[in-house]
């Protein structure tokens, strides 16, 4: 498993206000648009293209074009869906799918409760938005789920990540084709499973407690 945490001053600010209790849900989803497609560009490093021929004003030249078939985007629902609109901006004719996991709080564990994914997915790329990397439990389940249908690669993008978490997909994925790109790797998670300093619960900081 690969994995890349941003080193950017942008990142870094963003992240800080993202972190901060005050920052309300309307600036807290921009931010995260934002900051998902800062760190698309580096996700992307190595999405597949191949040559093309373009015509300009001045001549011909060659230039590069995505691959088909194209990367597919999947979302973990519910907070995964507030970095969709950040990666799209980025790679606007990638697929999208959509996976709903969620943790029980009290055995961490993951459950799937929703899946519209194509059922094959061979010679796919896939890259799996999910804004928290805690116990890494969902985000390995989600990763497998994919591997399962065929998929040939994953990249994972995550806001935060904890040691653990990143600790967990690595054992989980050993000689698989598997990317973790992080905004920042915080220091721990706490006895509940949230990521110490984190920025609290996702999905409520996006959309509220419902």
């Amino acid at each position: 498993m690969r994995l890349h945490v941003a080193d950017h001053p942008l990142i870094t600010h963003k992240l800080t206000v993202l972190r901060d209790e005050k920052t309300p849900s309307p600036i807290f989803r921009n931010l995260v648009e934002e900051l998902v497609t800062l760190l698309a560009y580096e996700a992307t490093r190595n999405v597949r293209t191949e040559p093309v021929e373009v015509t300009t004003p001045v001549t011909t030249t060659t230039g590069l074009a995505i691959s088909q078939p194209g990367p597919l985007v999947v979302p973990i629902l519910r907070a995964g869906l507030g970095m969709l609109d950040g990666m799209v901006k980025l790679v606007p004719t990638a697929e999208v799918g959509f996976l709903g996991m969620m943790r029980d709080e009290e055995t961490l564990q993951p459950t799937t409760y929703a899946n519209r994914l194509p059922d094959d997915l061979s010679d796919r790329q896939c890259f799996v938005l999910d804004p928290m990397l805690a116990t890494g439990g969902s985000l390995a389940a989600a990763i497998q789920y994919l591997f399962d249908r065929g998929a040939v690669d994953v990249t994972a993008i995550c806001l935060l990540g904890a040691p653990e978490g990143v600790e967990f997909v690595r054992q989980q994925f050993e000689g698989k084709d598997v990317t973790v790109v992080l905004g920042a790797l915080d220091e721990k998670l706490n006895e509940v499973g949230y990521i110490v300093p984190g920025l609290g619960d996702a999905g409520d900081r996006l959309y509220g407690l419902v």
